[in-house]
C-alpha cells in the first residue's frame, strides 16, 4: 500500500523505491531526492539485507538506472549516502549523471557523541555525504531535449551585453584577444 501526502502541487510516496518507479514514465520526474539504505550502518534488517558491498552496488545501480530513466533531461538527483561507500556510489553515478558536487552534512549531534572515542579503532562519521548531480549529457546515454543547445542560446542571451562591452573596450584600447590571454 502507497503512502502518500500531497503538499502543494508536490506529492511524497512512500513506497518500495525499484517497485513504485518502474510504474512511472519515462522523463517524467524533475527531482529526485533519496536516501537509500546506507548498508552495515545500522543493527535493522533493512540496512542488512544485502550478502556483501558488491550486492549492495548492484542494487544501487538497479535504482540508479531506474531514476535515469524516468529523470527528466534537464532534471537533478540528490542521492545521501554513507561515508564508506560514498566513493563506489559516485563512480557508479558518473557512469549514467553529471556529478556536480559533494555536500558534506556536518552533523551537529548524534552517536558518537556517547562513544567512548579512545576505544574506536577507526575516527567515528559525523557527516553524511550528499552527492548531487544532473541527468543531462551523462556519458551512460544521453538524453537530448535541446537542452544543451537551450542552454548556449541562454548563455549568449545573457552574457551578450557584457561581451559586447568587452570587445568595444578591447577594441577601443587596441589590443587583441590573444594579448589579454
Amino acid at each position: 500500500m502507497l503512502n502518500t501526502v500531497k503538499i502543494s502541487s508536490c506529492e511524497l510516496i512512500n513506497a518500495d523505491c525499484l517497485e513504485f518507479i518502474r510504474s512511472l514514465p519515462e522523463n517524467s520526474v524533475d527531482l529526485i531526492v533519496t536516501d537509500p539504505p546506507y548498508f552495515k550502518v545500522k543493527p535493522e534488517g533493512w540496512d542488512n539485507q544485502w550478502k556483501g558491498d558488491d550486492d549492495y552496488l548492484k542494487w544501487l545501480d538497479q535504482c540508479l538506472a531506474q531514476f535515469w530513466r524516468v529523470l527528466q533531461p534537464a532534471g537533478s538527483l540528490y542521492l545521501f549516502c554513507g561515508h564508506r561507500l560514498a566513493s563506489d556510489i559516485e563512480i557508479m553515478m558518473r557512469e549514467r549523471f553529471s556529478v556536480l558536487n559533494h555536500i558534506i552534512w556536518a552533523k551537529p549531534s548524534g552517536r558518537w557523541n556517547g562513544c567512548n572515542k579512545e576505544s574506536l579503532r577507526a575516527y567515528f562519521p559525523a557527516t553524511e555525504r550528499i552527492l548531487f548531480a544532473e541527468h543531462y549529457q551523462g556519458p551512460y546515454r544521453p538524453k537530448d531535449a535541446g537542452y544543451a543547445a537551450k542552454g548556449s542560446a541562454l548563455k549568449q542571451h545573457v552574457m551578450a551585453p557584457l561581451i559586447s562591452y568587452f570587445r568595444d573596450a578591447r577594441a577601443a584600447l587596441g589590443i587583441t584577444a590573444k594579448q589579454i590571454a
